[in-house]
């Protein structure tokens, strides 16, 4: 399997643990049986590079027959650029939360979407804690693109709730001086962010030296433990993430997943969060998915897509239209970790 998750960019601060969830996943199945009897064996690709050199990467492997599936964390415009070079090929499962929309035959969607994840946070952030304005940052790609615009058509639609500004800045950008004007301009109640790894890193510790954390809320969808770790609790004081798993999670099926990943990596290994967790999903998704079609030819998986149904450290999850559906969680930067606060309902 290409196992493609960032190893350098600004999402290779959580790299480590996507590969250790990877290599977890891997194990189990393989202790299991693999899959339909073959073996997992995991060819892994640096998917922090551009999109295209991930894309020739990956179509280079398929042309020699070297991987029978795709599978990992990577942000959307990579995706964009795997989906066409995979198509019809062999199952692509696409591990992370996304912007939504993805129809491409033989891709499968393991992560949250805004209208389960971004859009309710969004309305408990109003209910409970009286956050009705946000200004937007976001890097300049297609996730934050199309999730802010989900998120002011959704304001529309919502007495009282409005989205004041944008701001979309490069990947990798180091000087966030000018977003931040731009929030504090805006006047909005919180920023909603759509940053990547160590691009909300910076932002974070900008946020926090400007004094912006002691009067204005962050929210964010791709907020993990090793970035609240970068981040430092101080520049994290007043920052939620909503996400369909947290490393704290309190739940049977979580806890014992962070005892296996514990238990097998050490307690000095990188958090296992939402994002690295996602990969964990992937694999175990195209296992099932394959247990379940009695095949790994692509045909027979996309028939048994509609009928899966099974337990995973985020709970029972199961697919719909090729996306996985499972719960999300609401959750509040304490120190270095998370504290769970609710289950939102889409």
């Amino acid at each position: 399997m290409a196992f493609v998750v960032p190893r350098g960019g600004p999402a290779g601060l959580f790299g480590p643990a996507c590969e250790a969830c990877g290599e977890l996943a891997a194990a189990e199945i393989n202790d299991d049986g693999g899959v339909l009897g073959r073996e997992v064996r995991l060819r892994l690709v640096d998917g922090g590079r551009a999109p295209a050199d991930v894309a020739a990467e990956v179509a280079g492997l398929l042309e020699a027959g070297a991987v029978d599936a795709v599978s990992g964390w990577h942000i959307s415009a990579v995706r964009q650029a795997l989906a066409p070079v995979v198509e019809g090929r062999v199952p692509y499962v696409y591990s992370p939360l996304y912007e939504g929309g993805e129809r491409t035959p033989g891709v499968f969607l393991a992560g949250e979407t805004p209208e389960r994840q971004v859009l309710p946070a969004l309305r408990w952030m109003s209910d409970e804690l009286g956050v009705r304005t946000w200004c937007v940052v976001g890097d300049d790609y297609v996730w934050p693109r199309v999730s802010a615009r989900a998120a002011r058509l959704w304001a529309r639609r919502t007495p009282d709730v409005r989205v004041l500004d944008e701001v979309f800045v490069p990947l990798g950008t180091e000087d966030f001086g000018p977003a931040l004007d731009a929030v504090l301009r805006s006047g909005a109640q919180g920023v909603l962010m759509f940053l990547v790894g160590s691009d909300a890193v910076r932002f974070n510790r900008a946020f926090a030296a400007a004094g912006a954390h002691r009067h204005l809320l962050r929210l964010s969808p791709l907020m993990e433990e090793n970035m609240l770790l970068a981040t430092g609790a101080e520049a994290a004081r007043g920052l939620y993430a909503s996400a369909g798993f947290f490393e704290s999670l309190p739940t049977a099926s979580a806890l014992e997943f962070s005892r296996r990943y514990a238990e097998r990596f050490g307690v000095r290994a990188p958090v296992a969060g939402a994002l690295a967790e996602s990969c964990y999903e992937g694999l175990t998704l195209l296992a099932r998915l394959a247990e379940r079609a009695g095949s790994t030819e692509l045909d027979a998986l996309c028939g048994a897509a509609g009928s899966l149904t099974y337990d995973s450290p985020r709970g029972e999850v199961s697919l719909h239209h090729n996306h996985l559906r499972q719960s999300v969680y609401m959750a509040r930067a304490d120190g270095l970790e998370f504290d769970v606060l609710a289950r939102l309902d889409a």
